[in-house]
């Protein structure tokens, strides 16, 4: 599997089948390598990865990630087999150990410590088949990182800087992928920018595994406050003119991140915007 430069991470929840099909058919029409979707409340991950794979050509469709609360392992495993035989060996599986109210709220499990229960689940996907099939980790912080190395292909860090990046690329070490999601606003207009940035991070404000690894990286629990500070929002949502979000993308890959997934961050429903986002940063 050849996990290019750029790829693409999109919210996948509030689209219809319609719309999935034209993002991808943009997505792909610009030369991305790889399309990264989450699962969240609503689409399961397994159907939503078949689908946009049986939607799209060449691109590689990833997991980032899929809910290791919401399948078992064995399940976990055949469904990584079984898209990735009639789909032409694109798909690659990213897993996380979610949050909190997500398994303990949304789901009814008990959320158990992250390292010994993601070891336990990759040691059952072990058990469900040999095959050397790409599967890679929502690793944040330094054990979950050395997990990765030790067991999958490597990370996909949500929500960080090329600081962290930096770090994850030393534990990892070479030959692992390091594939970061950067959020991006090309939007000249920082107040406006800063505002859809704040809208966009509120729901990962409340969650402990980013704030610790936020409070890791430097920033402040007062920056963390009140929606953010300038500083911080500025840090987690590049923006500004094309070549300024393409400088911040170059700093990840400075940093030793093998591959970029960029969200385009715009007003709800502004596809255009999204789009225009997507054309503007593709040669980044």
């Amino acid at each position: 599997m050849e996990l290019g430069r750029l790829g693409v991470w999109i919210s996948t929840d509030r689209l219809d089948a319609a719309q999935l099909k034209a993002l991808l058919k943009t997505v792909e029409g610009h030369g991305y390598s790889a399309f990264w979707y989450p699962e969240s409340r609503g689409y399961e991950s397994m159907a939503l990865g078949g689908f946009l794979l049986a939607n799209s050509q060449k691109l590689i469709i990833g997991s980032s990630i899929a809910n290791i609360y919401a399948r078992d392992a064995f399940t976990a495993k055949r469904g990584l087999a079984t898209l990735n035989a009639l789909h032409g060996g694109r798909f690659i599986l990213g897993l996380g150990v979610s949050h909190v109210p997500m398994v303990e709220g949304l789901r009814g499990h008990s959320y158990d410590k992250p390292i010994p229960a993601m070891r336990g689940y990759l040691d059952g996907m072990a058990k469900a088949g040999q095959e050397d099939l790409p599967v890679v980790l929502a690793a944040l912080g330094p054990k979950m990182l050395e997990l990765a190395a030790a067991r999958t292909r490597g990370a996909v860090p949500y929500n960080v800087t090329p600081e962290h990046t930096a770090q994850a690329a030393k534990i990892l070490g070479p030959g692992r992928i390091l594939a970061v999601e950067q959020k991006v606003c090309v939007e000249t207009d920082k107040a406006k920018a800063r505002a859809l940035g704040r809208k966009e991070l509120a729901r990962y404000m409340t969650l402990t595994n980013y704030v610790n690894n936020w409070l890791r990286l430097g920033f402040t629990e007062a920056e963390l406050k009140d929606g953010g500070s300038d500083r911080f929002i500025d840090a987690m949502v590049l923006s500004g003119d094309a070549a300024t979000v393409k400088a911040g993308l170059r700093a990840h890959f400075t940093a030793g991140a093998t591959h970029v997934c960029i969200q385009p961050v715009h007003a709800d429903g502004d596809f255009a915007a999204r789009d225009t986002m997507l054309a503007a940063l593709a040669d980044s």
